[in-house]
């Protein structure tokens, strides 16, 4: 089934329909009342949507802008720039071993991370940041609340297909200061310094589709797609990022926090045994400069904002931050000269 979180909803509904989000939100609210108990949130938005005459889902077949992508979606083709490659990765269990790659791809509308199984995962080898890719019949899977494309055996890679061009400009994110971050904002780009670590969490997950598995009464562990399983297990760490105009937690999931801490899977799970090993390594991590890039999420236990790294450059280029600087800089004067001008 195709799903479209209700926020993305809202903001089809708003745009389509020429209306404020309080008064989507108010629609809302008196459709849940007039249907009590027969519909949620996301049922009284596709009613509002279908009076207001708005098209929340768009078409599935041909190619796709990779802001209409959606979980669910199967047959799915895009067209994007390669922004990240990460590498193959073998894995084994005790049911099933392989090898998969991930790379993330942008258009003009947004980025999404691609993620290739089996021999899939050998057509990545040679993509480079700048290639431009072709992806058919994937299929759309949510992880960590973020939506990812899947490549199966049917699905096609094709490598700088004639006739095509993307321009995304130097980064398909948008460079943000902290305290400009604002909830529900998504392709973001951050340059902050760490100034706190904290240590790695791991948690089971299945070893077929790395959703996360649960123990059960017997001390097993299932997975709602594959049942009892041996789990494998996944990270995540998060650390405090400064950038002179505020702080914010930054989540990093499995492959990132291999790339922030320059260790492989292997060398991080033996962590999860020896957690005094990861001391001196977040102290070194201590003062460095990094640039994220990722969405923002608000945390309603601690009714804060976090952000949620999709990439990270663990050593950004000191020339290219400087003329990017100068850039604004120039930019934040032309436009006090046109202000005192008027």
């Amino acid at each position: 089934m195709i799903q479209m979180p209700l926020q993305d909803m809202i903001k089809k509904i708003t745009d389509g329909a020429g209306i404020s989000e309080q008064e989507v939100n108010d629609k809302i609210k008196q459709k849940l009342e007039q249907l009590s108990g027969l519909i949620s949130k996301e049922g009284a938005a596709h009613i509002i949507s279908n009076e207001l005459g708005v098209k929340l889902i768009p078409e599935t077949t041909g190619r796709l802008e990779i802001k209409n992508i959606l979980m669910g979606m199967r047959d799915v083709e895009v067209v994007g720039k390669v922004t990240h490659n990460f590498g193959i990765r073998e894995f084994k269990t005790d049911n099933r071993e392989g090898k998969v790659a991930n790379i993330i791809i942008a258009d003009e509308t947004g980025s999404i991370r691609i993620v290739c199984w089996g021999d899939q995962a050998d057509k990545t080898s040679d993509l480079n940041p700048g290639d431009i890719v072709k992806i058919s019949s994937g299929y759309v899977r949510s992880n960590q609340e973020r939506n990812e494309i899947h490549m199966n055996d049917r699905s096609v890679l094709e490598k700088n297909p004639e006739g095509i061009t993307i321009d995304i400009g130097p980064s398909a994110a948008s460079r943000k200061k902290i305290e400009e971050l604002a909830e529900n904002e998504g392709n973001a780009e951050l340059l902050g310094t760490i100034v706190q670590v904290f240590d790695p969490k791991f948690f089971e997950v299945c070893p077929e589709c790395n959703k996360r598995a649960k123990p059960t009464e017997s001390g097993a562990y299932s997975c709602p797609q594959h049942g009892d399983v041996t789990p494998n297990y996944s990270y995540l760490l998060t650390a405090y990022l400064d950038d002179g105009t505020g702080n914010i937690q930054a989540v990093f999931f499995r492959n990132l926090v291999e790339s922030l801490l320059g260790k492989n899977a292997e060398e991080i799970l033996s962590y999860k045994d020896n957690p005094s090993a990861i001391e001196q390594i977040k102290t070194d991590l201590l003062g460095n400069m990094i640039k994220v890039t990722g969405r923002v999420n608000k945390n309603t236990m601690f009714e804060r904002l976090e952000f949620v790294v999709q990439s990270v450059d663990p050593n950004p280029n000191p020339d290219d931050e400087l003329k990017l600087l100068e850039k604004e800089k120039q930019s934040v004067e032309a436009q006090a000269v046109t202000e005192e001008v008027q």
